[in-house]
């Protein structure tokens, strides 16, 4: 007897695929879609590679194969959405948006409406439905994998329909089980880059598609003139390289003021803080986020984490206080609160 049917998100990538196999061979009735999102010459988002890969692995796998076009939710969602924090100052993260909005409730939406109960991805994650009655995003057994981070925004709704079933694997393990099953995307590389922007050049991006910034002026933390910059949207918090402008020591940038068109240098120092603000909360393993006790936090994606104790000081805006200081917490990138292995929450940081 069939578990229910299940939309498979195919990237024509070796993580999708084999949770795809996995699926089916759990007793899933499963459909493999690849999301169409994005056609610009250059970009990596829906080429032919990954329709083409994704139709390979349906064909061996012996499952109904979709190519979906999600191009307008992911323009409005994602690069809109990119393109006006850029321009604002902030440093956001796409991933993010792009997991909530397209991978998850464009995808969610099309499943139902075709008569699937779940939808799956080839994230390394868990999804655990805890004894308050509500689901969160667990860490992956193999936490140099773990992708929870990038999952925070998901809704209570989303992930009672999501399969995540690369959770209790290793990288190495699902290469192997593609090797076994004769996958052609067994040796594929991994996708590094932002999928609309893979030369990884945002400024060229940024050109192609707003009116730039223009020049202003580097001033330390009093205000100071420094020199000149080249537009806010080419710098963020933490960067000391690509400054162009010559100093006795190291500096890096602190703080980027849109509304005046400077950005703050100060010392590699300057760029710690022990308290960082957000708001646009996100709650998943617990419905209240201020004094939770053994909370943890990341404040971006590679970052370790960090002992975290958080307050509410306005609706919808959190202040976090850190005992051992944080470096270059960055307005604009996602900040996600943890207890051992759930995701509590998250939000978006708005300023130290």
């Amino acid at each position: 007897m069939s578990k229910g049917k299940v939309v498979v998100g195919m990237s024509g990538g070796v993580d999708s695929s084999v949770a795809a196999y996995l699926l089916k061979e759990q007793g899933y009735d499963v459909i493999g879609v690849t999301m169409q999102v994005w056609q610009e010459e250059g970009g990596t988002a829906g080429k032919n590679s990954a329709v083409e890969d994704a139709g390979r692995v349906a064909g061996v796998l012996d499952i109904p194969y979709h190519v979906v076009d999600f191009r307008d939710v992911f323009q409005e969602k994602v690069v809109d959405n990119f393109i006006g924090e850029y321009l604002a100052g902030n440093t956001p993260n796409p991933c993010i948006r792009c997991n909530r909005y397209v991978k998850w409730e464009a995808l969610l939406s099309y499943a139902m409406e075709n008569g699937a109960e779940f939808i799956a991805t080839g994230h390394y994650a868990n999804i655990r439905k805890l004894e308050n009655g509500r689901y969160a995003v667990s860490k992956a057994s193999t936490t140099e994998k773990d992708q929870t981070y990038a999952l925070y925004q998901l809704t209570q709704s989303q992930l009672a329909h999501t399969l995540m079933p690369l959770g209790g694997y290793r990288k190495e393990e699902i290469r192997q089980i593609a090797e076994r099953i004769g996958l052609p995307v067994a040796d594929k590389p991994d996708s590094q880059e932002i999928c609309f922007i893979p030369d990884n050049d945002y400024g060229a991006f940024l050109g192609r598609h707003a009116k730039l910034p223009t020049a202003g002026n580097f001033v330390d933390k009093k205000g100071n003139y420094l020199g000149t910059h080249a537009g806010i949207h080419k710098y963020t918090i933490g960067q000391r390289k690509g400054l162009n402008i010559a100093f006795g020591q190291p500096m890096y940038v602190c703080e980027i003021r849109p509304d005046t068109n400077e950005v703050v240098l100060g010392t590699n120092e300057d760029t710690f803080t022990d308290q960082v603000v957000c708001n646009r909360i996100n709650y998943m393993a617990v419905e209240n986020l201020g004094g939770c006790q053994g909370m943890t936090a990341k404040i971006r994606y590679g970052s370790k984490e960090y002992a975290c104790h958080a307050e509410y000081i306005g609706e919808d805006v959190l202040s976090c206080h850190f005992p051992e200081k944080v470096r270059a917490a960055t307005p604009g990138q996602a900040i996600v609160f943890y207890r051992g292995n759930d995701v509590l929450g998250g939000g978006t940081v708005i300023r130290n």
